[in-house]
């Protein structure tokens, strides 16, 4: 088996989506048993190579903390996996749908089918879970699929392929490598649907690409993930939870926390709590192993400048934790830092951080605070700490995010029931779930009309039970 190409041109791309459609078609839907022992391989190969995961990525990042790898990467998908082998009788039976009385005798079902070749491309900050979710749930709605992951991370992506080769003949999966030119062209082939995991930037021109040939998309974007903190609500808790989202792979997550919104009187108290919880969490600081560095130095650059610029316009900023000043023994890493005092003229309150910088913001009701988030696009997650009150609830019902987390954060991504997408700028469309399921396959409507049926008294020539019929529908 070999299910890794190495593409020099477009011509090469589509011979491997022709390959893929004319053996789906070849060969028709898979069948619950067979899916199920895919996924079954599938996950006992994750599980299997989970050092060797740990080490590829590790590899990729210059340091990247093996537990988190092992929560985000190896354990979300082999989690995701178990639940649509569990999950999948289900997903695929066919549904009934309600018949109206003028048209009986008759069923009416929707039967879920696969749409074909699904085309996946995936980022570098989570470059497993990012990559594998999609396919094997495209996999599971019996789909072929082609991968094109990032090609900043050489080693996983070789893994990757050793590791999926040895389960998947190209004609079922097939991973291709190469640089933006390739990505480009793979964005522009016509798959029957295409996931692009990534920035917003991007997202447009992969959308632009694949709008040629009509071919649906999913975007997971991103955008500036906001948390607010009820008034009274305990900050040490909330501290706690900020502080995993926000540094968890030291922030280079699409749904890590970007800013926080805390009550003026708070703020101080808030700063601090924050403090003692980051030096709790990495005792030996930023070159702790648990804290993993920034992917490379142009995404390291891009953060200082984001402080350095924010410092010049008056903001005040604050390392936090134990010894922060050790970030610099270690290539790329940045200690985690507060930003106070941000004004609008200062990129760090308009760019998605991407890093370990958390702004904090003062409201003085929760008025205030809606109308902040609201006055920018819509984000992929949005996280809330309070009780079960009105304020809960204006929040949740006047804000628009892909998810929500309240009080706590990153753990909806984790709730294998749920869909994850994002909505506006953060992105379109879902997977995860029965959502994602449904996302990949073609949800086909079927009337099966009785032999004696009350429409056939529709045909012309038109005599009187047709009056009293349409008294019927159109009362």
């Amino acid at each position: 088996m070999n299910a890794i190409a190495k593409i020099t041109d477009a011509d090469q791309l589509r011979g491997l989506l022709v390959g893929q459609r004319v053996a789906f078609l070849r060969d028709g839907a898979p069948s619950l048993a067979q899916r199920r022992a895919d996924l079954s391989k599938f996950r006992n190969m994750m599980i299997g190579h989970r050092r060797e995961i740990e080490d590829a990525i590790n590899a990729d990042f210059g340091h990247r903390s093996r537990h988190e790898t092992a929560i985000m990467e190896v354990g979300g998908v082999a989690e995701g996996t178990k639940y649509l082998i569990s999950n999948l009788r289900k997903f695929m039976a066919p549904i009934r749908r309600h018949v109206a009385l003028h048209m009986r005798p008759g069923n009416a079902r929707i039967e879920y089918q696969p749409l074909g070749v699904v085309g996946v491309m995936s980022p570098w900050n989570y470059p497993v879970n990012l990559a594998l979710m999609p396919v094997i749930t495209a996999i599971a709605a019996g789909n072929r699929v082609m991968l094109k992951p990032s090609e900043f991370t050489p080693a996983t992506n070789s893994l990757l392929a050793r590791m999926l080769g040895g389960i998947f003949s190209e004609d079922q999966f097939a991973m291709v490598t190469g640089d933006s030119d390739v990505g480009a062209a793979f964005s522009a082939l016509p798959f029957d649907h295409l996931v692009f995991t990534g920035s917003t930037a991007v997202g447009r021109s992969v959308m632009k690409a694949a709008s040629d040939n009509l071919v649906p998309v999913t975007l997971e974007l991103g955008g500036k993930s906001p948390t607010i903190i009820a008034k009274g609500h305990s900050l040490d808790r909330a501290a706690a939870s900020i502080a995993f989202g926000k540094l968890l792979s030291a922030g280079q997550t699409c749904i890590a926390p970007d800013y926080v919104l805390v009550h003026e009187n708070d703020i101080d108290s808030f700063v601090g709590s924050y403090d003692r919880k980051v030096a709790s969490f990495y005792t030996d600081g930023p070159t702790s192993e648990h804290y993993t560095s920034i992917f490379n130095e142009r995404h390291h650059s891009r953060l200082q400048s984001l402080i350095d610029d924010a410092r010049a316009k008056g903001a005040q900023i604050i390392e936090v934790g134990n010894r922060p000043g050790d970030a610099s023994r270690r290539p790329n890493t940045m200690a985690p830092t507060v930003v106070l005092g941000v004004t609008d003229d200062m990129r760090i309150a308009h760019e998605e951080i991407f890093g370990p910088i958390l702004p904090i913001f003062t409201y003085r009701d929760v008025e205030e605070a809606i109308a902040y988030v609201n006055a920018r696009p819509r984000p992929l997650a949005l996280y809330y700490f309070g009780a079960d009150d009105e304020n809960r609830r204006k929040v949740l019902s006047r804000t628009m995010s892909g998810n929500v987390t309240i009080n706590g954060t990153i753990m909806h991504i984790a709730q294998d029931d749920l869909p994850f997408g994002g909505v506006g700028p953060s992105g379109m469309g879902a997977y995860h779930g029965v959502e994602g399921f449904r996302t990949f396959s073609h949800a086909k409507g079927i009337y099966e009309q009785g032999r004696w049926n009350l429409a056939n008294l529709l045909h012309a020539p038109f005599k009187q039970p047709i009056d009293t019929i349409l008294n019927m529908m159109l009362r």
